[in-house]
């Protein structure tokens, strides 16, 4: 019996050290770290968010119901940290007291919430009280600390993706961005807009992996989205650099490298597949005629194009291709609105794109 005892303690204490490990990964830990409680949290709470939000509803619906998605997760995981303490904890004191299981449970939500009805009678049990009411405290208070940290991140990033809307419509394109830029006489004077985009990927690539639930909080308005808003600047400063005719910049290729680098990061995250290293051959989920009709578009509308047209599209293909595959997983998984060259091809009907499980690999199917 005493050896059941000594096994159920530690089996405790190990439940309430992983729960620990996982609120410093997931809160404190300024870097990007696997967190498996939080994983499994999220995946789990998605699959009930799918129930409520259903295929077969509206964009409009769907995105309702997401909207709620990434806050009650954080939610959801503080609590079950909460749980696992407090199941750790009754082990814990099972294991040093004579009494059952029910006044464990008694004495470990006694501690962990302080509310302090329950006493703590041997010296072992009161350094457990004091230990666990520490630690109930501790975890309410990174949560409290946490939430200012995560908003401030969450506002810094759509200050960047409402202002797209002035600049490159609604839904965002690139064509749309490249031609207003043109006819108010920005084209080709704009580096501190390339230098800000390249800002803004290098901070989403922090906030978003040191913060993973970020990814899933939606903006204000259901039609803008950080990953629409990330397609269409990189596909703007790629047309910039490969096909519109104009001297050659280096704050666009510098945007595009920041904006494929970022993108990456926040996929190795979530465990998504692509290649870290594609030739400027390979396949990209952008047709050649595609590219070809907004090509035509963009020089009727007035904007300098190279005249090599068939240059300009390998070129411009050299760049999508480094960001390609991501960018569509990131759109799905995610549940981003429609917008072309992105969101509009990453879901099986290539108009509204479903959320997927945290974690869950899938190749485009826009992917030739």
């Amino acid at each position: 019996m005493v050896l059941v005892r000594i096994l159920v303690f530690v089996a405790g204490l190990m439940v309430v050290g992983w729960t620990l490990l996982s609120a410093v990964r997931t809160v404190v830990l300024p870097r990007s770290a696997q967190s498996v409680l939080g994983r499994a949290v999220f995946a789990g709470l998605s699959r009930v968010f799918d129930l409520f939000a259903g295929d077969s509803r509206s964009f409009a619906w769907r995105d309702r119901v997401w909207a709620l998605f990434g806050p009650i997760g954080l939610l959801t995981l503080v609590v079950v940290w909460l749980a696992l303490v407090l199941v750790g904890f009754m082990a814990m004191f099972w294991a040093v007291q004579d009494a059952g299981w029910s006044e464990a449970f008694f004495v470990s939500g006694s501690s962990l919430l302080t509310l302090g009805f329950a006493p703590a009678n041997s010296l072992a049990e009161r350094v457990m009280a004091f230990s666990e009411a520490t630690i109930g405290l501790g975890l309410m208070a990174l949560l409290i600390a946490f939430l200012p940290a995560l908003y401030s991140n969450f506002q810094r990033r759509e200050a960047k993706v409402g202002e797209l809307e002035v600049r490159a419509g609604t839904p965002p394109s690139a064509e749309v961005f490249i031609t207003r830029l043109y006819s108010i006489g920005r084209l080709g004077q704009m580096p501190e807009t390339w230098l800000e985009w390249e800002k803004w990927f290098i901070e989403i690539q922090e906030s978003h992996t040191s913060y993973p639930a970020l990814n899933f909080f939606r903006s204000p308005m259901p039609e803008h989205h950080w990953v629409t808003a990330a397609g269409t600047i990189l596909d703007a400063a790629a047309l910039v650099v490969s096909s519109v005719d104009q001297p050659r910049q280096p704050e666009p290729q510098l945007c595009v490298r920041a904006g494929f680098i970022a993108l990456r990061r926040i996929a190795d995250f979530f465990e998504i597949d692509y290649d870290p290293d594609p030739q400027q051959t390979d396949p990209i989920s952008i047709s050649r005629q595609e590219f070809d009709d907004m090509y035509e578009r963009l020089r009727e509308a007035g904007v300098p194009m190279l005249a090599d047209q068939d240059q300009a599209w390998i070129d411009w293909a050299g760049w999508r291709v480094n960001y390609d595959t991501v960018l569509l997983q990131l759109a799905d998984l995610t549940m981003a609105p429609y917008a072309p060259w992105s969101s509009d091809r990453s879901a099986p009907d290539h108009q509204e794109p479903r959320i997927r499980s945290w974690g869950r690999r899938r190749v485009p199917t826009g992917t030739p």
